[in-house]
């Protein structure tokens, strides 16, 4: 039996032997057993390969491609090329965390992620895609705002913050995590804001192109667990991004007249100068875009790079908002009839109020998004009158109701059932 008397040699309780000038030795805090520096490294090291040993994916239990589309359609209305591309991809990317490390090895073929890049205008259904995605699947999800982040040192956040999302829906689990997804929304918002050198430092636009291009690609990250601003003294989680799938959106406004103008000079150009496109020329446009066009619009050739797959959404029509307003499970109006049955009222909608309400969207030019500010502002002095009127009620919108060319008294429209 050793001892370790304060005059005696100290012994590694791991590898048994003895301090040195080459090998420092570490006392328990309770006890007098010692470790020495090489076996903490030797357990470091077991722990790390633990870690990043994740468990493969059972794909028996992996909605098909096709699943994940009549998923989304429930909830989306249109854009199902983008459906399509959003479903494969994810597809993909649970069949790439299936294959385990050891198949890799003896295969020597390693399975790299497809990052996507989603182009469409504001309130086309980029976001509502992601969330409604990220119900259906079995690895964490975040969605993160790229106009937030700035370069490392300025106010603003920083680059790895997006990752702190993921961890932070994977309930800190951080292996959990490295097999997550995440969508970056407002990507175009971080364009370079002009191709010329300027004498100030575009620091919320190229420079976070540059902070996220090894975080794209697959590297060890350093997050700090608060989120803010790093610091030399606060400890960092160590996250590995090579299998998190990113899916960055944006509006990309003034992309298609860049297309345009490259596809203009011709023969298959979409005609002359100033001629007025559909919705579907313009979605035909996006689709033709090129590395090129986007470097043109801002973005830097590096990122590009890292998002081969590309997907244009279209401009909502007159008749998907109609069906927006009405027919998926969470639709606006379904969700104001809900509220308004916890008041004892029965809402509904003729088919000339959601006609109206779908022109009033098409006007403003806000896409799907706009559809409930629209029925807010429509409702607004009766949801103020309706809790004090008890009893059963019913109520139906018409278009002079959203005209407001009348203006309703509560108590002739709201006709208790018992009489109706």
């Amino acid at each position: 039996m050793r001892g370790f008397g304060k005059t005696e040699q100290q012994f590694c309780a791991f590898c048994g032997r003895p301090s040195d000038e080459n090998r420092r030795v570490i006392k328990a805090p309770n006890d007098s057993i010692y470790i020495c520096e090489h076996c903490v490294a030797a357990c470091q090291t077991v722990l790390n390969d633990e870690r990043h040993s994740m468990t493969p994916i059972d794909m028996s239990e992996v909605p098909t491609p096709k699943e994940f589309k009549e998923y989304l359609d429930e909830y989306v209305v249109g854009q199902d090329k983008a459906k399509k591309v959003l479903s494969v991809a994810v597809y993909n990317h649970y069949k790439q965390l299936s294959v385990s490390k050891e198949k890799q090895a003896i295969s020597d073929i390693k399975i790299e992620k497809s990052n996507i890049l989603l182009l469409g205008p504001t309130g086309s259904g980029k976001t509502l895609l992601a969330k409604t995605l990220a119900e259906r699947l079995k690895v964490p999800f975040a969605i993160a705002d790229a106009t937030t982040l700035t370069e490392a040192g300025y106010v603003g956040e920083d680059v790895e913050n997006v990752l702190l999302k993921l961890i932070n829906a994977a309930d800190g689990d951080v292996s959990a995590a490295e097999r997550g997804i995440i969508f970056i929304d407002e990507i175009d918002k971080i364009s370079r804001k002009s191709e010329n050198t300027s004498i100030t430092r575009d620091v919320s636009g190229e420079g976070v192109q540059q902070a996220l291009l090894k975080i794209l690609e697959g590297t060890h990250a350093s997050v700090p667990p608060q989120g803010g601003r790093k610091h030399p003294n606060q400890e960092m989680i160590d996250i590995d991004t090579t299998n998190i799938l990113f899916i960055c959106g944006g509006a990309f406004v003034g992309l298609d007249k860049i297309i345009e103008q490259r596809l203009s000079t011709s023969s298959i150009g979409f005609g002359a100068k100033g001629t007025q496109r559909t919705d579907e020329e313009r979605m035909e446009l996006l689709n033709q875009v090129t590395s090129d066009d986007l470097v043109q619009f801002g973005l830097i050739p590096e990122l590009i790079g890292r998002l081969p797959m590309t997907c244009a959404l279209k401009e909502l029509t007159r008749d998907d908002l109609r069906r927006i307003l009405t027919e998926p499970k969470n639709a606006i109006t379904k969700q104001f009839q809900a509220s308004f049955a916890i008041d004892d009222v029965d809402l509904t909608f003729n088919e000339e109020s959601i006609d109206k309400i779908a022109d009033i969207a098409i006007k403003n030019k806000t896409g799907a998004r706009g559809l409930r500010a629209i029925v807010e502002q429509i409702l607004l002095d009766i949801m103020f009158e309706i809790p004090s009127i008890k009893g059963k009620k019913k109520l139906e919108i018409t278009k002079d109701i959203v005209e407001q060319k009348v203006h309703p008294d509560i108590q002739t429209l709201l006709i208790d059932q018992k009489t109706a």
